[in-house]
């Protein structure tokens, strides 16, 4: 176990070194002036040009740059917004906390809705799996920004169920205005996960150690616990897993139709005022959530399943 979470700790380092380098690259040879940036479109004079090189190594070489960016991401510090003049690190920490609380109560959905209809697709068959397949199919056709508008539509507007846009004041009010674009973030992938575990629980109750278990008498309801939903695990967390982590970058969309101060509707906002400072550090940490998630579901492979090598994923 200590050997694996080594390995997995290296690979994740080594993960995130190469996706810094490529996001600081992409930016870097990105079209813009950032004297033009920094001046509002005035013509400086030289002195004030030669001032705004300084103080933001505009004239540094490319690695000099790169490792100066990354040694203050280490410590937190993300860089300056050009435009703003405000630290990266803090504009993305006044609006985190609610693209967290969406993407959590988008995965409670995914995982409640999701698994219970692919468990309930894979055990029951006729027209309780009828019914299954036809949402599930329905609901991977409807991306999320469509998905948004309908939930919109009908329960904002229409019926006046729900609030329409902002974030809300309070938890109770925060779950009220969090609940449409939960649903509107999680609508296809609950698809996603409930078709992997309705194929995962099929194979399983299709493998022979269940006639065999049923044949001496073991009662099925533990047969379904202790055997097939154990054993369908794997596919199933993996899905979940990246899915939830995927999140964070769908969530962009998401935040912009229902009005959200999240990271991803200010990346979307960021990068339409070429602040690409701000660009940079949220997909950092985008990327990061995502990378660690991946670990995270590395790791739990084992704990679900024994049979599993600390070092594989299931085949």
């Amino acid at each position: 176990m200590v050997k694996f979470l080594v390995r997995r700790a290296v690979m994740l380092v080594l993960t995130l070194f190469a996706s810094s380098f490529a996001i600081y690259s992409a930016i870097y040879v990105a079209p813009g002036n950032p004297i033009a940036t920094l001046t509002g479109g005035r013509t400086p004079s030289p002195q004030a040009i030669a001032v705004l090189e300084d103080r933001y190594h505009l004239n540094d070489p490319f690695f000099v740059r790169y490792f100066h960016w990354l040694g203050n991401a280490f410590t937190g510090d993300l860089g300056v917004s050009i435009p703003l003049r405000q630290n990266v690190s803090t504009l993305i920490s006044q609006r985190v906390g609610t693209t967290i609380q969406l993407v959590l109560y988008a995965a409670v959905i995914i995982v409640i809705v999701g698994i219970g209809l692919g468990i309930l697709g894979g055990l029951k068959r006729g027209v309780i799996d009828g019914v299954v397949v036809v949402l599930t199919t329905i609901g991977a056709a409807v991306p999320s920004f469509v998905a948004a508008i309908l939930l919109l539509s009908l329960f904002a507007v229409k019926l006046g169920w729900l609030p329409a846009l902002g974030g809300g004041d309070g938890f109770i009010d925060q779950i009220e205005h969090l609940t449409l674009p939960a649903i509107a973030l999680a609508f296809s992938a609950v698809a996603l996960v409930a078709r992997v575990t309705r194929t995962s629980v099929r194979e399983e109750l299709r493998r022979e150690h269940v006639p065999t278990a049923t044949s001496r008498g073991i009662p099925m309801p533990l047969i379904i616990r202790r055997h097939v939903l154990r054993n369908a695990a794997i596919p199933i967390t993996t899905v979940v897993g990246i899915t939830i982590a995927s999140l964070f970058a769908a969530s962009a969309i998401v935040e912009r139709a229902f009005s959200l101060n999240g990271i991803g509707a200010y990346l979307i906002q960021a990068a339409a005022s070429k602040d690409m400072a701000v660009v940079q550090g949220i997909t950092l940490v985008i990327v990061t959530v995502f990378v660690v998630i991946n670990t995270i579901v590395d790791v739990l492979y084992a704990v679900l399943d024994p049979r599993v090598s600390l070092g594989s994923r299931a085949r």
